[in-house]
């Protein structure tokens, strides 16, 4: 019956002295209080103050309330303030992109700086489906490119990044300024050990044109560019992941078609995505990400284009 807004009306009331003084404080019209007074002493089966009294005096009942709202408002607004901050004592990360690793570990390192009371558990592993172990409640942050429909889980957006083809410097395909599917019917494309329908060049480039080079797995970045660099295979990966390695002149980048690009998320259950460390973390590590990966887009900034984009050096 009584409402924190009325409690609210009755202190503006008595700290202003009068009706007009504090419907303007409390931004209405003085007809619109007037009317909320009336159909609350109506509600009640009492007066709250003498009208028309100067100075304006509450009545007995009036005051009861008014001593209630003393009591009441700062605790709400207390327990507004406690709802806001930080009360997860662990954050529990995991990653389904197997490249992220290398810039997620110093964005960790980032975060806690500014977080040191936040122990953070991060679970790897190529073979590990952290999707579902978020949904029960094991995991806290999955960072992931792949949305689950009817999930029950939020994805904020972190980056864009473009998927490159990844070849020796003297492949006879590292003359061709763009890759076709048809251009890898007789390779060897070299991946992380995961289920090919989760591959992007598999789902949007090569599946659709009906085009299956062989697979083979490989479970460490490094070792898969240096197979790539000795001729082994080929690979598809991020541009950020290779820039350094192309730089060096150990290996080049191709264009896959008209260009493929991904999106990396940061999964949270579905209403968590707003908990104080959460929103602090996916905030830091998408920071950190932009400012130190080359060749990615911020994702939460629509049309802002590339980040961080750092020039190669010649190919000789």
């Amino acid at each position: 019956m009584i409402e924190l807004k009325h409690l609210r009306t009755l202190q503006a009331l008595r700290n202003t002295g009068s009706l007009a003084a504090a419907a303007a404080q409390l931004h209405q019209t003085q007809s619109a209080l007037s009317h909320q007074f009336s159909d609350l002493e109506q509600r009640l089966g009492f007066k709250l103050f003498v009208r028309k009294s100067q100075p304006l005096r509450f009545s007995a009942q009036g005051e009861i309330l008014l001593q209630l709202a003393e009591r009441v408002l700062p605790q709400v607004q207390q327990a507004l303030q406690a709802c806001h901050e930080p009360h997860q004592a662990t954050l529990r990360i995991a990653i389904e992109c197997h490249s992220c690793i290398q810039w997620l570990t110093p964005a960790l390192d980032s975060f806690h700086q500014s977080w040191p009371q936040v122990v953070m558990d991060f679970k790897s592993g190529v073979t590990f489906d952290p999707q579902p172990a978020l949904q029960q409640g094991e995991l806290d942050v999955v960072l992931t490119s792949d949305i689950l429909p009817r999930s029950g889980l939020h994805y904020s957006p972190m980056f864009d990044f473009e998927v490159r083809l990844v070849l020796a410097p003297d492949h006879p395909q590292a003359n061709k300024p763009r890759i076709e599917p048809e251009d890898l019917c007789d390779e060897t494309l070299m991946i992380y050990p995961v289920q090919r329908q989760r591959l992007d060049i598999w789902r949007h480039f090569l599946q659709p044109a009906g085009v299956s080079p062989t697979l083979k797995s490989v479970d460490n970045t490094l070792l898969l560019i240096q197979m790539v660099s000795a001729r082994m295979g080929i690979a598809a990966l991020p541009h950020w992941v290779v820039e350094s390695f192309e730089r060096q002149g150990l290996v080049v980048t191709k264009t896959l078609g008209d260009g493929l690009w991904s999106r990396l998320y940061a999964a949270v259950r579905d209403g968590e995505q707003r908990q104080a460390v959460i929103e602090a973390f996916i905030r830091s590590a998408r920071q950190h990400a932009c400012e130190h990966l080359p060749f990615v887009r911020d994702a939460a900034r629509p049309g802002a284009g590339f980040i961080n984009v750092k020039p190669l050096a010649p190919q000789l």
